[in-house]
Parts: structure tokens; C-alpha cells; sequence
């Protein structure tokens, strides 16, 4: 997908931040819609993407049980 994206999970990465998490969304949104920054008609909808991701990438990272 985008190398770019880094895994955000122990082992992985320990301190995981919001910075870190909307990064990953941002990337995310980026690579679906092929749109580095979007046009102004499209700046509502491609924001709208990124806080969704963004939201769900928590909620996945605060349910996950890592055994190690």
C-alpha cells in the first residue's frame, strides 16, 4: 500500500502519538484519493476522510491486545 505508513503497534512503536495517528490517516487518505492536497471543492470531503481514519486508527490501536 504506502510504505510511507509506518505500524503503530508494540512492538513497533511503543509511544505512539496523535501526531503520529493523523500522520498515518493523512498518508492514508493521500494514497486512496491520489490527492497530495486537494482542490478547495474537495477540502471538506478529503478533511472529513482524514478525521474519520484518524478516529477508527484509535479506536483499532486502543482495542488491539499485543502478546508478546
Amino acid at each position: 500500500m504506502c510504505r510511507s505508513i509506518k505500524t503503530l503497534r508494540p512492538p513497533f512503536a511503543e509511544d505512539v502519538t496523535e501526531v503520529d495517528i493523523r500522520a498515518a490517516a493523512l498518508q492514508y487518505v493521500r494514497k486512496v484519493s491520489g490527492f497530495r492536497a486537494p482542490a478547495a471543492h474537495n477540502a471538506e470531503a478529503f478533511e472529513r476522510a482524514v478525521d474519520l481514519i484518524e478516529q477508527a486508527t484509535a479506536e483499532l490501536l486502543a482495542s488491539l491486545e499485543v502478546r508478546r
